[in-house]
């Protein structure tokens, strides 16, 4: 039987009006498992009329009752650890265990975003003039939005709507609609932590409720995480309505991996990094750079084995399971589409998943793992995002031909080397025009206190996600100045004052 799942909007669960629909599949068994509706308009628009009301009373609870919320929040995030891990997996298809860190990475954005009342201070300058002191607040915008993907759908959202609430602002959040479930149960978690009613709905929807999100006038900032055309496109609409906006787009993360790497520690990271989640990752390694054809001899020959013996199956396979379907069959044809490309295009493949089949799945959305080795710059596979589990090796001569490829592509995320050298490890740091690096770490997302955003094409706007950052982009700064005249008043000042 498939579930109709519903909104969320003033604490409630609302079944959508509009008659439209978008089907929630299980990943590993193509099935549909349920129907998601697709709000219209008036819909959107009705969520962000009560997210209006709510709002000021929210902003006026002082920061450390608010902060307290999210402490509970926490306690609760604990609590169903395994209840959200599942129901992640179920419509994701990502392992368990991947789900759960999925969870938990979310959770320390709201541990960090629990220091709001020391976060939300301002400054204050004691007479900047005679008589004349000056200070600054921080206060919340009032309406926010949060667009976020299906591949995260539990750590995304988080990351945006926590220090959006820890700051003061109602916050409505246009989850995925492939994997809507986990946003649905962490707004009722909310709610029970004492988050009041209207702080936070969920409103599922295509591109007509992120429309009326755009153009919505109460609506104040919007936060997307996708590919990069759709983020050049909320980002220039929602900038030519006077919103402020933050947009995370695609990327094609290289590693660099030197002659004096650690070659196994080096094969290790890029299997990890390269085929965890199938690779539907924003922070995957896509591309590999070994420096040298001896390097790069060497180190697909420990590719190889480990690639081959990657575990391939469903979440209720067990927790040995390496990585699961991916999210879609129309996805699982672009990736297989790109393949070919890259084969066509001239490219090695050296392990080759086209034929992949999972008995008993074999109508699931699974992908084997593939390695590509000769590919070239000018090839659709090392140009395009291809968020599936494909390793793409291109061999460059030189550090400074490595270097280059890293810094002349469109797409600038992250990155990372591999190096036992010191001195190659900091003129990498510093030289590469990419926002995450990563020294002998393959996958460097940063800790929730630390800024998550990439440069280049990866990123619009100019303030990144999670840590100081979050707080700066979810409130304005007022500054007041401030005099209380004592003594015998002296008449008007047709000059302009100076703090004299």
């Amino acid at each position: 039987m498939t579930t109709e799942l519903t909104h969320y909007i003033n604490g409630e669960h609302v079944k959508g009006t509009s008659g439209r629909f978008a089907d929630v599949f299980n990943p590993a068994t193509g099935e549909i498992q349920a129907k998601v509706p697709l709000a219209s308009t008036a819909e959107v628009e009705a969520a962000v009329k009560i997210a209006a009301e709510v709002q000021p009373a929210w902003a006026a609870v002082n920061p450390q009752r608010r902060a307290r919320v999210l402490m509970k929040f926490v306690d609760l995030l604990n609590r169903d650890m395994d209840k959200l891990a599942e129901a992640l997996s179920r419509e994701h298809g990502k392992t368990i265990p991947d789900a759960k860190g999925d969870v938990q990475r979310g959770l320390e954005v709201v541990e960090y975003c629990i220091g709001a009342p020391h976060l939300l201070k301002g400054e204050y300058t004691d007479s900047a003039g005679r008589g004349i002191d000056m200070y600054s607040m921080r206060q919340a915008l009032g309406v926010t939005v949060g667009i976020t993907p299906f591949n995260f759908p539990a750590m995304i959202p988080m990351w945006m709507f926590a220090p959006a609430i820890a700051c003061g602002n109602s916050f409505i959040l246009k989850p995925s609609e492939r994997d809507p479930s986990v946003p649905l149960m962490l707004a009722e978690l909310l709610e029970e932590a004492g988050l009041p009613k209207g702080v936070i709905q969920v409103v599922n929807g295509d591109k007509e409720s992120v429309d009326a999100l755009l153009y919505d006038p109460i609506v104040q900032s919007i936060g997307f995480v996708g590919s990069t055309p759709i983020a050049e496109y909320i980002y220039g609409t929602g900038c030519a309505q006077g919103k402020r906006v933050q947009c995370f787009g695609g990327a094609k993360n290289h590693m660099i991996i030197m002659p004096d790497a650690d070659l196994d520690q080096a094969a290790d990271a890029l299997v990890g990094a390269g085929y965890g989640a199938a690779g539907e990752r924003c922070m995957a390694i896509s591309v590999a750079v070994p420096v040298g054809d001896e390097t790069a001899d060497r180190l697909i020959e420990k590719l190889i084995p480990r690639i081959d013996a990657l575990k391939v199956g469903p979440y209720t396979a067990g927790n040995d399971v390496d990585y699961g379907p991916v999210v879609t069959s129309a996805a699982k044809q672009n990736i297989l589409g790109l393949v070919q490309t890259g084969v066509d295009q001239g490219a090695e493949l050296v392990v080759d998943g086209r034929d992949f089949s999972l008995q008993g799945y074999e109508e699931g959305f699974f992908v084997g793992p593939h390695l590509f080795d000769h590919v070239t710059p000018d090839m659709d596979i090392y140009k395009k995002e291809i968020f599936g589990p494909v390793l793409s090796t291109v061999r460059a001569k030189t550090y400074e031909d490595a270097i280059g490829l890293a810094m002349d592509h469109e797409y600038g995320n992250g990155t990372a080397i591999f190096t036992r050298d010191g001195d190659t490890a900091r003129d990498f740091a510093n030289r590469i025009n990419i926002g995450m690096v990563g020294i002998n770490v393959p996958i460097p997302v940063p800790l929730a206190y630390h800024t998550f955003g990439g440069w280049k094409k990866s990123v619009f706007g100019d303030l990144n996600q999670h840590g100081p950052d979050a707080f700066k982009f979810y409130t304005r700064t007022k500054t007041v100045t401030s005099r209380w005249p004592s003594g015998i008043k002296e008449g008007g000042e047709f000059s302009i004052p100076l703090m004299d």
